[in-house]
Parts: structure tokens; sequence; C-alpha cells
């Protein structure tokens, strides 16, 4: 059975985020940093609502194309996107963001390529949609969105500046 989640969903998973991480963070100088392609938007949006608060903030992009484990998803030839960060990693605290958090080895991959920059004092995670089904030992700190999914489906992420619109497709698979 295929489901979608709309802009409605999306924009309460975003208002999530920015909630919990201002809890926790307490007004604490913290740097965001989205994971190529789609967690740039995420991150943007919840640097956005936390703006409107009185404390450091920052906010960069990622690329992890180099750093994965799966090179069959880069087909031949991998589209390099451009990471921006533009502030000291060394002694800060890192909020990575992702869309979507699956197997884990997003996130392996981010912590690879985030420690060529520097050495952070603390990285989190965030992630927009936390579907389960982990390979590595990794759970977010943040999450805006707890889908129940099974292993064999898919989750494809669409966002307005990205894909033209904010929605979220469950298309069910089955085993092979």
């Amino acid at each position: 059975m295929n489901r979608t989640l709309g802009p409605d969903d999306i924009e309460q998973g975003i208002a999530a985020l920015a909630t919990a991480i201002r809890e926790r963070t307490a007004g604490k100088p913290i740097a965001l940093v989205g994971i190529r392609s789609r967690g740039d938007e995420v991150a943007e949006r919840v640097c956005n609502q936390l703006a409107e608060e009185d404390r450091e903030l920052e906010l960069g992009t990622l690329d992890i194309s180099l750093y994965r484990d799966d090179y069959e998803h880069l087909h031949e030839n991998p589209k390099l996107q451009e990471s921006d960060i533009p502030f000291t990693v060394d002694g800060a605290h890192i909020i990575l963001v992702d869309d979507v958090l699956f197997t884990g080895r997003t996130i392996r991959a981010a912590l690879d390529a985030l420690s060529d920059y520097g050495r952070p004092a603390k990285v989190e995670l965030a992630t927009l949609i936390d579907r389960g089904h982990r390979e590595m030992p990794i759970q977010p700190d943040y999450t805006g969105i707890l889908l129940e999914t099974s292993r064999h489906d898919h989750v494809h992420v669409s966002l307005e500046t990205t894909d033209g619109e904010d929605k979220v497709e469950i298309v069910a698979k089955q085993p092979a």
C-alpha cells in the first residue's frame, strides 16, 4: 500500500525539529550542516525558524558523494556538488541535518566528510524522517517525522526549493 505525506506534514516535521533543537540547545551557539541533497534544504528551513531567537547560528552544506560506500548509487560519473562550510568546524557544536535516515550509511559518510574540515566539540543528528532499518549504530538526536516502513519500501522526499513541491511518497515494494 502506497502512502503520501503532504506539505502540512513536512512543515510540522520541520517545526518539530526546530522546537526540539531550540529546547535542547537553550540559546547556545550551534551550526546546522545540511547533507546534499535535500538535507541542505531541511537545514535551511530549520535555521530560518531558529533565526528568530537571539543566538549565534551558522549554516553550512556538505556534499558526501565521494565518501559514500555504495558506489553503484553514484553510477559512472557522480554528480558532485559544492560543500559550503563558512565557519570554523574546530570546537563547534554541529548538528548534521538530513531528509531521511534509513541504514545510517549516509551519516557515516557525512561524519567522514565533516572530519576533513576539523574537529567539532560535538556532533548531533537531526533528520526530517526516521524510517528505521539501520545497518549501522547511528540514531538521530532530533526527529521530525517517525515513519513505519518495511525494509523494502522506498521513501521519496520532494522539497519545494529542490523539487518544486513538498511531498513524501512511501512506495511499498515486495522483497525479491
